[in-house]
């Protein structure tokens, strides 16, 4: 099995759990479920809000499974060359979260909204440790191929 392989597996079970855990336990403060948002909890007060968060939730979840199965079907089915490009295409959607989504989770947490406290920052490191091995993967793949 090889570094790309194994990256990828270890990549998916990681946001398997995550699907896991928005499907079934989004109130979860683990597995980067919902749990730790202030607002999940006050979205309650308001079944119409909050079932509009939920749909959101379930949205995201739907996402990363998409994306994991599209991985699966690259592993199975794809030559080298395809599971070492598509390495470079989950890095470039992975770093759209210091885009759009880190900036918010950021104002949230200033805004004392995020239970624990500095979780954007442990969200940040935990995304760039992602890239940092799946960049690994993706660069001795491509020496490799």
């Amino acid at each position: 099995m090889s570094l790309l392989t194994i990256i990828t597996i270890s990549f998916m079970v990681l946001e398997f759990s995550n699907v896991l855990a928005l499907y079934g336990k989004p109130d979860f403060k683990y597995a980067n479920a919902v749990g730790m948002f202030k607002a999940w909890n006050q979205s309650k007060e308001n079944p119409d809000m909050h079932d509009f968060v939920k749909y959101l939730v379930n949205w995201v979840a739907g996402t990363k499974l998409i994306f994991l199965l599209l991985l699966v079907v690259i592993l199975v089915f794809g030559d080298e060359k395809t599971q070492v490009y598509s390495m470079l295409a989950l890095i470039l959607s992975i770093l759209t979260f210091y885009w759009k989504l880190y900036p918010l989770i950021k104002k949230m947490d200033k805004k004392d909204q995020i239970d624990p406290k500095n979780y954007s920052r442990t969200l940040a490191l935990m995304i760039l440790s992602f890239v940092v091995v799946l960049s690994i993967g993706f660069i001795v793949g491509l020496v490799q191929l």
